[in-house]
């Protein structure tokens, strides 16, 4: 089974149900993307699932309900990776895997509304909540991974994911990767695995996309293929739906036939408790 962990959708904006633009200083959308659509690029490339991650701009009350209706039109297809505010508080946080299809929560602190929140408070109730109720956590915080890392630390019960390999936004080379040494530290704490998600995008050549190679293969014998999870978040990726999987199925000398199991599918099934 290959899982893809990150796609966007959105709707298409309408009287009926506005959807919220991105703020000026991040791309701008196409208006809607639809999980029929990206299940055309899945079909075609095989690939049996995908998790939803509503939009980073999406903060509302309504930020998941597009992905809800995507999970009851073609069930066993997609699950989720909701938004949370927290300022809903921790009474929300009880419920919230008993949201049908909700997998756990993904956190942008790109986004500048949130990106004080490792360090100024905002999240200190949350953290033990989310491990009380064994809640998995996505994480974009390229600018904050030291402090993602005594998290993980100070909660061992807590499943933290790293989105996008941990590389700076929206670099790519070198650039890209400055905090691979900051990436490869949190190896050390078991709790704690890596979205190699959208991978071209941080190559500065075209497929097989071959300078970015040497930084997969560190990630790989630091976090094993076990706490790896490929994916495509589609919608921003350079090059075509199918050259991002085939890096990893065809591309990566180094990945043994079991190891391809894990990173395609089986790691993203055990780690976010999406059973096959």
């Amino acid at each position: 089974m290959i899982i893809d962990a990150q796609i966007h959708i959105w709707d298409v904006d309408r009287p009926e149900r506005p959807w919220p633009q991105p703020p000026r200083n991040l791309p701008q959308l196409p208006n809607g993307f639809s999980a029929e659509q990206a299940l055309e690029q899945m079909d075609a490339s095989g690939v049996d699932r995908a998790v939803i991650v509503p939009p980073i701009y999406a903060g509302d009350e309504n930020a998941n309900l597009t992905a809800f209706e995507a999970c009851e039109r073609h069930p066993g297809r997609f699950a989720i990776m909701g938004r949370f505010d927290p300022a809903w508080g921790p009474q929300r946080l009880e419920t919230w895997k008993s949201q049908p299809h909700m997998l756990g929560i993904r956190i942008s602190m790109t986004y500048p509304a949130y990106s004080t929140w490792m360090d100024d408070g905002t999240l200190d109730w949350f953290w033990p909540v989310a491990e009380r109720l064994r809640i998995p956590v996505m994480l974009l915080l390229p600018h904050a991974l030291p402090q993602a890392k005594r998290v993980a630390e100070r909660h061992p019960g807590l499943q933290l994911f790293i989105d996008h390999l941990g590389c700076v936004l929206p670099k790519q080379g070198p650039a890209a990767f400055a905090n691979i040494d900051q990436l490869l530290a949190m190896a050390a704490t078991p709790n704690v695995a890596v979205k190699v998600t959208s991978a071209p995008c941080f190559s500065e050549q075209g497929f097989p996309f071959a300078d970015i190679h040497p930084y997969l293969r560190r990630i790989y014998e630091a976090f094993g293929p076990q706490r790896m999870l490929w994916g495509t978040d589609f919608t921003r990726l350079r090059g075509t739906y199918d050259e991002c999987l085939r890096i990893f199925r065809d591309e990566l000398d180094f990945l043994s036939a079991e190891d391809k199991d894990w990173v395609l599918g089986k790691s993203a099934s055990k780690l976010l408790g999406w059973p096959e």
